[in-house]
This record gives structure tokens, sequence and C-alpha cells, in this order.
């Protein structure tokens, strides 16, 4: 039995329609055919590889029965192609790993490469289709090895002998210096007629190309390059092209505390997520992602904001039933596995003001006005206008009662004052009179009701005494000033009850095996997105210096690929949550963006797109002075 890899030992390939997890010693143990959002033929991930892998690697030494972790790995150049190195007693083998941006059957091309002296190889194809539940008949057809199950067809071409046992197509051989042997894996349904077989050099160009001309789009030239390319490249990989909808991460069900069970699906598209992932995007020059998710969002909505979704299928599906997978035992035994996500349902208001922020900064980035988007722009802020007073799920997603979160009443402010910046710039025909006393009154009964004054410190939500670091995004977004006390307060108290003594934050409090504010039993570890939601708030309050060192203690936590999970654990100094998550990546970004704008500039509110910021009660003489708003635009 093979040994149980950490999350952080995981690398993605991908052909942005889906996506493989690759081990460093060798398997793809995680793969979803022929979407993100269908059912996986390699299902390793969440159990052991009878629910499915794909292990290329050097034969194991005599008496072991594993060969090892590579001896290096990297991505090639500024793509998804993924190089895997083995040095072993009789030689070195290179491993390429790669899924060409599809023109026809999904395909993922493994190429095996001698680089020196002679290295004995193995690939054990173990095709469970059904997350893992099913056997698949494993047959030949002329020449070609195709494993079918139901709908599903995995065919599996190679120069080697490919033998089937038990279920394990396996191939043995051996590859010299300037030798290569290529294997690819193509799916089709079942009933279609046979793929074609590959070009695999001729798609490995192709691949390299299309990454090299994508990256070359961006316009980040600052000190973390590096990290906010590879961040933008795992951005991309994670959005499925043809409908322009962006999935939150391509797991589901790694859990944030293992063997626990806050274990979710997030292979769908939450409106929140997609948006600052586009706001990231956009902050490093990509315009193309932000017209098709516009077309995306027009399609998901429809004509019905009235009911509208915080999160959709990848294509706008709307019916996403959360189920359990009982056959799975989870990673690590973190169970129950799900899929589906039963927060679809959820109203969470603060999605309005990712969304309309989203359309805001698309404009600022000189994205081309849309006539249905500002149809849909008007009739969501119509309705939010009726419901932003009702208590909510919120960011997090509560699975216990509804409540006035202090994050959801802020975004329902962001969407009220960019709607009315809009307006006032013509881009919306409307009047934004009535806009602007709502937006004063929502900005009071936040600072009224959801800032506790004995603490100095905004809470989670009305009258409690639980905080929450989505408090941090309030000078971001320009509700405040960076230098208002009660925008300082909150910082400290977060720093105080939420942060470790290394900067990392949680998102809440959770109390173990009792239910916490979020109606669910457990812990998890500190959110890697708060983590860097930190950085800024720090950035923005005048220290730039513990800003800068937060934010390379976070980079210092990526995997070496140079990819983040969702959460991450400082005791056991590991990932934990679906991965790579757009959350944590489009946080990277837009830290960086961030430090970048504010080290050019003499003072750190010189240069910003500054907005008035609404007269509260509470707000003395030297508060009522412009605000920061998002400075990724």
């Amino acid at each position: 039995m093979k040994r149980l890899p950490r999350i952080e030992q995981y690398g993605l390939i991908g052909d942005m329609q889906t996506s493989a997890h690759v081990c460093d010693d060798g398997s793809i143990d995680w793969l979803c055919l022929p979407r993100f959002d269908s059912p996986s033929v390699f299902a390793g991930l969440l159990g052991t590889q009878k629910h499915g892998s794909w292990q290329i690697a050097p034969a194991p030494p005599a008496g072991r029965s594993e060969a090892g972790a590579v001896s290096e790995r990297r991505y090639r150049g500024d793509s998804l192609v993924l190089e895997s190195l083995w040095r072993t007693p009789t030689g070195s083998v290179r491993v390429l790993d790669f899924m060409p941006p599809r023109d026809g059957a999904p395909q993922v091309i493994r190429i095996v490469e001698g680089v020196s002296g002679e290295v004995p190889m193995v690939s054990a194809l173990r095709p469970r289709p059904g997350y893992g539940s099913v056997s698949p008949w494993i047959h030949e057809v002329g020449g070609r090895m195709v494993a079918e199950a139901g709908a599903d067809a995995l065919w599996l071409d190679t120069g080697v002998q490919q033998v089937e046992k038990d279920g394990v197509i396996v191939s043995a051989f051996t590859v010299a210096a300037r030798q290569s042997v290529a294997f690819v894996l193509s799916w089709c349904p079942s009933h279609a007629a046979a793929p074609e077989v590959p070009d695999p050099e001729a798609a490995l160009a192709e691949t390299l190309d299309f990454w090299q001309d994508w990256t070359q789009e961006g316009t980040y030239d600052g000190p973390y390059r590096e990290a906010v390319v590879s961040s933008s490249i795992a951005l991309k990989a994670m959005t499925y092209a043809p409908s322009g909808g962006i999935v939150a991460a391509p797991t589901t069900s790694l859990p944030e505390e293992i063997g626990g069970g806050r274990n979710w699906d997030y292979r769908f598209t939450w409106l929140r997520d997609a948006s600052n992932t586009l706001a990231a995007l956009l902050g490093t020059g990509y315009r193309q992602e932000a017209h098709a998710w516009r077309r995306w969002l027009l399609r998901a909505v429809a004509g019905d904001p009235e009911n509208l979704q915080i999160m959709y299928g990848i294509t706008g599906d709307r019916d996403l039933r959360e189920r359990e997978l009982p056959w799975l035992p989870g990673y690590e035994g973190s169970a129950p596995v799900r899929v589906g996500n039963g927060a679809a349902g959820q109203l969470q208001l603060d999605v309005y003001g990712e969304l309309i922020e989203t359309l805001y900064l698309a404009h600022q980035s000189g994205v081309a006005h849309c006539a249905d988007t500002a149809v849909l722009h008007q009739r969501l802020i119509e309705h939010l206008v009726q419901r932003w007073q009702e208590p909510d799920e919120g960011i997090w997603e509560i699975r216990g009662a509804r409540r006035h979160f202090v994050h959801s009443k802020v975004m329902a402010w962001v969407a009220v004052d960019r709607t009315i910046r809009l307006a006032e710039a013509g881009a919306l025909a409307l009047d934004p009179g009535p806009l602007v006393e709502l937006r004063e009154t929502i900005h009071r009964e936040v600072c009224t009701q959801g800032f506790d004054q004995v603490r100095n410190t905004f809470t989670q939500s009305y009258g409690s005494q639980e905080l929450d670091a989505a408090t941090l995004l309030i000078p971001r977004v320009g509700f405040l000033p960076p230098d208002d006390p009660r925008v300082i307060g909150t910082v400290h108290a977060v720093r105080r009850e939420l942060s470790t003594p290394d900067g990392l934050v949680r998102r809440y409090p959770t109390i173990g095996n009792h239910a916490g504010v979020d109606g669910l039993l457990g812990d998890e570890g500190t959110f890697v997105l708060c983590s860097f939601w930190l950085v800024d708030a720090l950035a923005l309050t005048g220290r730039p210096d513990e800003a800068h060192a937060l934010f390379k203690r976070l980079l210092a936590l990526r995997n070496d690929l140079g990819l983040l999970a969702e959460e991450y654990d400082p005791v056991q100094q590991r990932q934990l949550g679906n991965f790579p998550q757009a959350f944590s990546h489009m946080g990277l970004i837009q830290s960086a963006l961030l430090l970048q704008q504010l080290a050019t500039q003499s003072s750190p509110h010189r240069g910003a797109v500054a907005v008035p910021a609404p007269r509260s009660p509470a707000r003395g003489p030297q508060q009522n002075r412009k605000a920061l708003t998002s400075l990724h635009a």
C-alpha cells in the first residue's frame, strides 16, 4: 500500500476544462473527466490506490515496494507542464506531465525521457470511474488498451507493451539516455468512435506555446513576479474555458481538519470566489477572462436575479444537491466525502457587493460596456435594496441560524457605493440620488450595531462577541479610511484573538467538539486568504515592514511548485483544505499588487483610487477625509 502523501506533495496539470493532481511519487491520484465537476476516474486522493490512480515511476529497488519521491520537480517555464526528475543508482529519468488545451478529446500525456544511464520504469494505470466505485471492462482494441464503464471510455496509447492484471494496466520498460516513451490517456463517451492517437511531442510544443503566449499578456513586473505569475497560471487553470466559469478549487472533500468532517465540494463557481479571482486577473492585465465571465454570469443568472444563487455549476447549472460517498474513506480518514454543495441554497448578501465590485473594476480596467450587463446590474441593486436588512449565512457559509453579519452589510454598502459611482460616470442609466441616502444608512447602521466600543473592534455580527477576519477588508473596500481608530482597533483585535504568533489568521473562533458560531463541530486550520488580508491591513495602516515580512512568510507556505491550499496547520506545518484554492492565489496576487503600489508612493494614501467616505455620527473630523477603495483597480 502506497504511503499517504501530504496535500502539498501534489502538483497540478490541466487543460482549462478539468485537471489532474500528480503526486511527487509519480502517481496521478485525482482526475475528473471530462469536466472539473464530473465523477472522478482516479480518486486515490480520497482513499487508496484501489480507488483509482496512475503511477509512472522508476521500478522499486529489490526489497522495496516503492521507488520513492522525485529528486527534483518544477514547471517548465511559465506553464503547467510538470517536470519530475528521478536520480537512481542506474541513471536518471525525467517525466513530463501535461494536459493539452483541449481541441477534441481530453488527454493526459506523460512523456518519459532518459537523462543518463538506464532506468527500469513501471507504469501502473488503475482506472476506477464513478469516484472509485466502478471496476471497468479492460480490453484491447486494435493494439490499444481501453477501459470502459457505463458512459465512459478511457483509451491508453503507448509504444511499449501493455498487460492487464487484476484491473490494472501495467507496462514495464527501460529507458536509456536520449530515449523517450510516451503515454497518452484519452477520454471519450463509450458509445463514440475511438479518439485519434495524438502526437505527444507536437502536443507538448503546442501546450508550452499556449502558456507562454498567455503569461506574456500579464503586466505585473514587481519584486514578487514569480509568485504572481505562478498564481495567475493556477487561477487560469481553474477557469472552465467553454463557459468562462471559474471553480473555487478542482477538488472535493480535502479536509479543513485531519480526521474531521468539514469536507466540502469546491468544484463549482461561487460568485464571490470568481469575482475576486477576476479582480486579481484584471489587476495583472488579463481582460479576456472578464469578458468570458461576464457572459457566464448573464447566462447563469438569466432573467431571474431575484433568485440569485451564491454558486452555480461551471456551465450555470443550478441543481448542486449535496450527497455523501460512503465507499470513499476520505483523505487520511477525513469523512464524509461529499459531492455537490448544500450551501448553493443559502442567502449570502455579500455576493452582491463582490459581483458589482467586479463589474466596476472591469469598467475601470477598460472592459467594453455591455448593455445586457447594465440591465442585470440594475436589477441586482434593486433586489439588494429590498433585502439588505435581512440576516444571512454570510461569507463563511455557516450552517447554523442566520445572523446580521458585519461583512455582509459592508459588502452591501460596496454594492451601493460602486453603483452610485458607475451611475455618476454615465455607465448606468439610473438616478443615484436615492442610493446615496441608502449608502449613508447602511454605513451608519454598521458603525452603530456592528462595532464593539469597549473592545474598539468591529465584530462578526451585530451584537456578537466573536471576531471575524473578514472585517479586515473594511479599509480595503473603502468603507472607512485606514487611519480611522476603529480600523486600527479591529486590526489589533484580529491579531490578538484570531492570529498565531507568526501572523497566520483564523477566519473566526471554533470550539472543537461543540457546535460553534457556524453550527459545525470541529476546528480548522488558519485561513490563507485571511492571512493575506492581514498583509493588506498592515500595509494600509502604516506598517509596511510588518506587511512585507508576513507576505514573505505566506509565500514560504507554498509547496515547491508554488501552490497553496485553502488553509494551513501551523502546528503540524502542513496544508489543509481543497487544493489548489483560488481564494488563496487571488489573495496572494492582490497583496502583491497592493504592496507594489504603496511602495511607489511617498505615503500610504497617495495615488490610490479615492472616494468620499460617507459621514457617520461616530466619525471625527480627521476621519472624514477621503477613503481608499480597492487598490487593485
